[in-house]
């Protein structure tokens, strides 16, 4: 599936081809706290499918696990882009919430489910307040 989609500013912008069965839900501490929200979703494009405009910042995050990943993001406006290899990346984690594709983008699993906040499983329970769409 092909995808576009920016940063909050714009001045990152790129395109991927994805596959949407590797659309997920991350409940790690660290997308938690990357985040600043509950859990993290994103989708993978293969790197040679990937193609970004704009100079993202790179953080390099080591995990509990001894894992390095490179996190990116906009240095204007803070908007989380994609995570990978620091070295000789194969695929990109592209963040959802960025996808002009992503209502099409349906997690298909979910992981670090022990970290998850309690209550992120049960969303329906939660009194909905609707908001008219801004221009």
């Amino acid at each position: 599936m092909r995808v576009d989609g920016r940063c909050h500013c714009g001045a990152i912008t790129f395109e991927a081809e994805v596959d949407p069965e590797s659309t997920g839900i991350c409940h790690c501490t660290d997308c938690q706290a990357l985040t600043g929200t509950a859990f993290r979703v994103t989708v993978k494009a293969p790197a040679e499918h990937f193609v970004l405009r704009g100079k993202p910042t790179v953080y390099v995050k080591t995990a509990d696990s001894g894992r390095k990943r490179a996190h990116a993001f906009c240095p204007t406006c803070g908007s989380p882009i994609y995570a990978t290899s620091p070295e000789a990346p194969r695929f990109y984690g592209i963040r959802v919430g960025l996808l002009r594709q992503r209502r099409e983008l349906v997690p298909r699993r979910e992981s670090w489910c022990a970290s998850a906040l309690p209550w992120s499983s049960d969303l329906e329970a939660l009194e909905l307040e609707r908001h008219e769409r801004q221009p």
